[in-house]
């Protein structure tokens, strides 16, 4: 069923971002911070028995200098440097097998997946590990780590990792570093719109059913998903919601959406709760890059509109990059 506000007012909705004092600052630092190590970006060619492709084994330093996995995929008939689509993961996954990723590839464009740290599922495993422990006692998940302070939250090192994702496609020789887009789903795809605000000179964002934005609205409608992970930890905690959603408010996408100059393609579903469509279209309103186009699919859930979704995106780069 539809679990949020009818069409209409979805496509005039448009609350105010919640940022705090400090925002572009903190930013700022932290990606300073994560600069001072040496990227030491490292491919390593693999033999995945993929003929028409060339594949690497990635690592990257991120946050801290920690060392990050991926995949790297270009085309064997490339000519000359190309557009790369950095792609981000979903909750609870990394970035499984090399040949699991060749939608990009595919459509003539090198790819980077970036593995998601400490994450890593049954069919979706992941090889980065997270050296940073919990500072204080959450629940099972990433949502509650370092919950209550943003210096410590876990998603202050994901979104690290991830600007230093295009970073690390942008200095291989196949890649032109004019053309890089970011590009995920659910938590890939705030991912996603926290490095189009990052990110400045950014070619492209590719957003589906974007994962922490307009996070105070989520927890207001939703215990889906990861969201719910939040929300148990607060029912104990009920001194603590002040500083969890000061923390929160630092990594919103709202907040990334005012900040982005890139074209952008977004995806949200009126029937997903667990990114629920008033933050999609939050994120979309306050998004400052141009062009931007919104898919809205009436009759799915947090699948997005899936192949139809993936087609448009196909669509909107190579129109973008024609």
């Amino acid at each position: 069923m539809f679990l949020d506000m009818p069409l209409d007012e979805l496509r005039a909705y448009r609350p105010e971002p919640p940022e705090p004092d400090g925002f572009d600052a903190f930013w700022q630092r932290t990606l300073d911070e994560a600069r001072a190590h040496d990227l030491d970006a490292r491919f390593t060619e693999t033999d995945a028995g993929l003929s028409l492709l060339r594949t690497y084994d990635v690592e990257f330093s991120g946050f801290g200098g920690h060392r990050v996995r991926g995949w790297f995929l270009v085309p064997r008939s490339a000519t000359g440097p190309l557009p790369c689509v950095v792609e981000y993961i979903g909750y609870g996954g990394g970035r499984q097998h090399v040949h699991e990723w060749l939608l990009w590839p595919s459509a003539g464009y090198a790819a980077l997946v970036m593995d998601t740290r400490g994450q890593s599922g049954p069919n979706r495993p992941g090889d980065t590990p997270d050296p940073v422990a919990a500072l204080h006692p959450g629940v099972p998940g990433k949502m509650t780590h370092g919950l209550l302070d943003p210096h410590d939250y876990y998603y202050r090192r994901l979104f690290t990792d991830a600007v230093r994702a295009v970073e690390t496609a942008r200095g291989h020789p196949a890649v032109d570093p004019r053309r890089v887009v970011a590009a995920g789903r659910s938590q890939g795809g705030g991912a996603a719109l926290a490095v189009a605000g990052l990110v400045p000179d950014l070619a492209a964002a590719l957003v589906d059913v974007p994962f922490l934005t307009h996070a105070r609205r989520a927890l207001e409608i939703t215990e889906a998903g990861p969201y719910g992970e939040l929300v148990q930890f607060l029912a104990g905690q009920r001194t603590l919601v002040d500083a969890a959603l000061h923390t929160l408010d630092h990594f919103d996408g709202l907040n990334f959406a005012v900040r982005a100059h890139a074209p952008a393609l977004f995806g949200t579903a009126l029937r997903d709760p667990v990114t629920p469509p008033s933050t999609g279209f939050a994120a979309y309103h306050h998004y400052a890059g141009a062009p931007k186009d919104l898919k809205v699919w009436p009759f799915n859930g947090h699948e997005g509109g899936g192949g139809h979704q993936r087609a448009a995106e196909i669509s909107f780069l190579r129109e973008l990059f024609a």
